[in-house]
């Protein structure tokens, strides 16, 4: 393989083009091969390994239970099956929390898994010293802000951030924040629209809305929210696109009366012996039989 094959088409320049030419950018979570290489086929950006994979592949209750185990082995899993767009992993709970060095260093391990930038939630002065010395390391960042999942707890529930002119302007001085610690973008979550909106415009770097309206510079939603496979609530900004539940529950439903009347397998689902190997396996049979009396 050249070396030219092995990278990637979408990049961190990628984002900051599609901003300066007012070109949406398009993103989904996945965590699983087939998934992504699907994704990836159709056209998407990028792909988020999201810590959601939590709650909707491994029936946790939070994110907050995910661990860098868990991240890493299903941004391999992704980045196996993403090979033109870029694949961005969430750095879970507390892996970039107690210092800076274990930060950049669990950052690293989702690099060597296969992704090409990690995302991380919040802008204090901790986060900011992580994204900088990660970018100063090589590694991608991309932020989180507004409604942060791995905050939950502190912020009481699922509840819209930056209802208020001056919540809007905090939010705008973490973007910013963000931004001149070197994150190439920033997810904004839950937020009122015109609150998204004044920060997209006021920012070099793209933004990236969930539940944020119409004027980010880009959308993201939860691959089992469009699919309509995690079926336990939909989030108000998540648009169905299809329903697999039904459809995966009336094929499980078909198959298994197939097997019970004998529908499955047929004909043109069986192999055979070849005439000479049947005819072998019948004497066989008689001499078994001869040897019993």
């Amino acid at each position: 393989m050249s070396v030219e094959s092995k990278v990637k088409s979408v990049t961190v320049n990628t984002f900051l083009t599609k901003k300066e030419n007012n070109e949406k950018i398009t993103m989904l979570t996945a965590y699983d091969c087939s998934t992504a290489k699907y994704f990836d086929e159709a056209g998407i950006d990028a792909i988020l390994v999201g810590d959601s994979l939590g709650m909707v592949i491994l029936g946790y209750e939070a994110t907050t239970q995910v661990t860098m185990t868990d991240m890493k082995i299903f941004t391999g899993a992704v980045s196996r099956g993403a090979k033109r767009c870029m694949v961005v992993a969430d750095m879970p709970f507390m892996s970039y929390h107690a210092n800076v060095e274990e930060a950049v260093k669990n950052a690293a391990e989702l690099i060597r898994a296969g992704a090409q930038a990690v995302k991380l939630e919040g802008a204090n002065e901790h986060i900011l010293q992580v994204v900088k010395r990660c970018v100063e390391s090589g590694i991608p960042v991309m932020g989180h802000l507004g409604f942060t999942p791995q905050y939950l707890n502190v912020l009481g529930g699922y509840r819209v951030q930056g209802k208020t002119a001056e919540n809007t302007k905090f939010i705008l001085a973490q973007a910013q924040k963000l931004q001149e610690a070197g994150a190439f973008s920033v997810v904004l979550e839950m937020v009122p629209e015109e609150c998204a909106q004044l920060i997209s415009n006021n920012l070099d770097i793209p933004t990236i809305g969930i539940g944020a309206g119409r004027y980010t510079d880009g959308q993201v939603l939860v691959a089992d929210d469009i699919l309509g496979k995690f079926s336990e609530f939909k989030p108000k900004f998540a648009r169905r696109y299809a329903d697999l539940k039904s459809i995966i529950t009336a094929s499980a439903d078909k198959y298994i009366n197939d097997v019970k009347e004998g529908n499955f397998p047929d004909e043109t689902e069986i192999f055979h012996l070849s005439e000479e190997a049947l005819n072998e396996l019948k004497e066989m049979d008689r001499v078994e039989c001869t040897c019993n009396k």
